[in-house]
């Protein structure tokens, strides 16, 4: 089986695993666990572009989350309020009257297409000016990390305006269905999982492309590629807002599938988080970065239900472990171990007869022969 093909029926397998497998196997409860952990497994997808094909270790990701999910949470706030009303916590903070940035929110429309647009948009902005001042490297990783840093203050600062410590949360009707219920539980699983699958070919062709491979020689040699005629701040900057769009989009998804978002889920650590979960599966392949997603998250949740003391050290030492035993993750690990399996099948293997050998094993037919 070519490689090609092998590809092709992990993913049909995976497929069959989260839309038809989970789904009958998981309660409610679970299911909605694994849907935010699919949430986070867009934005590692997002990650394993700009970091694994493009080099570009983005520590601000909670960034464009939040910029995603907040456009999808002002919608439904002022859905709940009903027309000419204010969101509750607007109420409790003496907001007398809906803010100009709130208005366009009213259409749903227009906040799905903010929760794309305008992290899109703020990366490419920021990776125009960065990336043509050759910022790159450790530099890039810290200036990325300032701005979450400095978003989260933001967001903080503004009670009135974006809920302030507390985020947005109580959604009451999502697109007509009561966030509560099982049914709408499985409904929201269901797009999270489709949407995850979209971009993964989506990214996957765009790997697979002229654009991939120019991302890859960017990221091997960025000054050769400089002196080939290409620009690489250009490449840069686009596998970055790319990046960017998709973090956005799992934030839009984010936040009816578990019901909130706040600053605490942009800061720097959640951004760190990140970076860690694609580390953790594998940062050289688009597969191996979704699964260190929900690797990591489902790891957070089982190490804190069984040890509500100690769990955050046993993820420390889980990613210790990674990083020491497996630097590739788990996906550079099962490459090694197929590489491996190769070179031992190819070894055991008798050799192809030469057309010496060929002729004398005719030659001894022909004389036994009656």
């Amino acid at each position: 089986m070519t490689a090609r093909w092998r590809g092709t029926a992990l993913f049909l397998a995976v497929a069959v695993l989260v839309l038809v497998v989970a789904p009958a196997a998981l309660d409610p409860f679970r299911l909605g666990l694994l849907a935010k952990y699919l949430c986070f497994a867009i934005v590692a997808l997002g990650i394993g572009l700009a970091w694994g094909q493009g080099g570009m270790l983005t520590l601000g990701q909670g960034v464009f989350f939040g910029l995603g999910g907040y456009s999808m949470a002002m919608y439904l706030k002022l859905h709940d309020a009903g027309p000419g009303s204010l969101p509750d916590f607007m109420v409790w903070s003496g907001v007398e009257q809906l803010p100009a940035l709130w208005k366009p929110f009213t259409n749903p429309v227009f906040a799905i297409a903010a929760a794309v647009a305008v992290p899109a948009v703020a990366a490419a902005i920021l990776g125009f000016l960065v990336f043509r001042q050759r910022v790159r490297g450790a530099y890039f990783a810290i200036l990325s990390q300032a701005l979450a840093a400095a978003f989260v203050i933001w967001l903080v600062g503004q009670q009135g305006l974006t809920g302030g410590t507390n985020g947005l949360t109580h959604f009451y009707d999502v697109f007509g269905r009561d966030p509560e219920d099982d049914g709408s539980k499985r409904v929201f699983y269901f797009v999270v999982a489709l949407v995850l699958g979209a971009l993964y070919l989506l990214c996957r062709q765009l790997v697979k492309s002229r654009f991939g491979r120019l991302l890859v020689a960017v990221r091997d040699g960025e000054d050769r590629v400089r002196f080939l005629g290409y620009n690489p701040a250009t490449v840069k900057t686009v596998a970055y807002a790319a990046s960017a769009a998709m973090a956005g989009i799992a934030g839009a998804l984010y936040v009816p599938v578990v019901g909130i978002i706040s600053p605490s889920l942009l800061g720097v650590v959640p951004s760190i988080e990140f970076v860690v979960a694609v580390a953790i599966g594998g940062r050289f392949s688009l597969a191996g970065a979704a699964l260190g997603g929900v690797l990591l998250n489902w790891a957070q949740t089982t190490f804190s239900e069984q040890y509500p003391s100690g769990w955050v050290y046993l993820l420390g030492l889980m990613f210790i472990l990674v990083i020491m035993l497996a630097p590739g993750g788990v996906a550079g690990t099962v490459r090694q171990a197929g590489d491996a399996l190769a070179r031992r099948r190819a070894r055991t293997r008798p050799p192809p007869a030469t057309g010496a050998a060929v002729t004398a094993a005719a030659g001894e037919k022909e004389v036994a022969a009656p």
